[in-house]
C-alpha cells in the first residue's frame, strides 16, 4: 500500500496512528508531499480527483480517500477492534472523531487565511469565527472527558491527534488552563506508542 500524506496534516496522522494501533504501518509506503489549496500535485491527483491527503493506493492500484474511509478501512484489515460495531458506543465513538476533525477543519482553515491568503484579502472575522469553533468543541470535550476512562477507539484517538494539532500550530492557545480534565487525559493518552511514534512535523502544510 502506497499513503500520500504529508507530516503537517492531522488528518493523514490519523490514518498512520490507527496502522500503528493495528500492526499495519510497516505495510504502507509512505510518500510525502506538500500541499496547499492552491498547490496540486498531479501524482495525487491521479488517485485522489480531489487532490486532498490522505490517500491510500491499494496493491491492487484502486485507491481510498478521505481520512475517515482509509483508517476504517486500515481497521477492519487489521482487526484493530477500533470501531465499536453496534449500540450507543459506536455512535459516541464517531461523533467525538466528527467533533475532533472539526476542531482540525477549523484550525487548518484559520492557518490558511493567514498562510496561503494575500495579506490584502485576509479577513479577521473569518479567522476569529474558525479559532471560536475549535475552541466551542474543545470546551464540549472538557465536559465529557470523564466518560473517555480507558476508552481507545477511533474517537479518543482522533480527539488526542486535534489536540496535538493545536499544540502543533496554536502553542499560544491557553486550552489547557481552560480545560484541565481534558489536558490531564491528554497527557496519560498522548503516551501511547501509536500517537508518539506520529508526531506532526512541518512541511509547509
Amino acid at each position: 500500500m502506497k499513503l500520500f500524506f504529508n507530516p503537517a496534516s492531522p488528518y493523514a496522522r490519523k490514518v498512520m496512528v490507527v496502522a500503528h494501533e493495528c500492526g499495519l504501518a510497516e505495510q504502507i509506503e509512505r510518500i510525502a508531499i506538500g500541499l496547499t489549496p492552491v498547490n496540486p500535485n498531479d501524482d495525487l491527483n491521479t488517485d485522489n480527483p480531489l487532490g486532498k491527503i490522505p490517500a491510500l493506493v491499494l496493491d491492487n492500484g484502486s485507491s481510498l480517500y478521505d481520512s475517515r474511509v482509509i483508517a476504517e478501512y486500515l481497521d477492519t484489515r487489521g482487526e484493530g477492534g477500533l470501531y465499536p460495531q453496534a449500540g450507543d458506543s459506536r455512535w459516541q465513538a464517531l461523533r467525538r472523531q466528527a467533533c475532533a476533525d472539526g476542531i482540525c477543519d477549523a484550525a487548518i482553515l484559520a492557518r490558511y487565511e493567514g498562510l496561503v491568503r494575500p495579506e490584502e484579502k485576509r479577513w479577521s472575522g473569518w479567522t476569529d469565527a474558525q479559532k471560536n469553533k475549535f475552541r466551542r468543541a474543545l470546551a464540549a470535550l472538557e465536559a465529557e472527558c470523564p466518560e473517555f476512562a480507558d476508552t481507545t477507539d477511533i474517537g479518543t484517538l482522533s480527539v488526542a491527534i486535534a489536540l496535538d494539532y493545536i499544540d502543533f500550530r496554536y502553542a499560544d492557545e491557553a486550552w489547557r488552563e481552560a480545560c484541565p480534565s481534558l489536558a490531564a487525559w491528554h497527557s496519560e493518552f498522548g503516551n501511547r506508542d501509536s500517537l508518539r511514534n506520529t508526531m506532526p512535523a512541518d512541511l509547509k502544510a
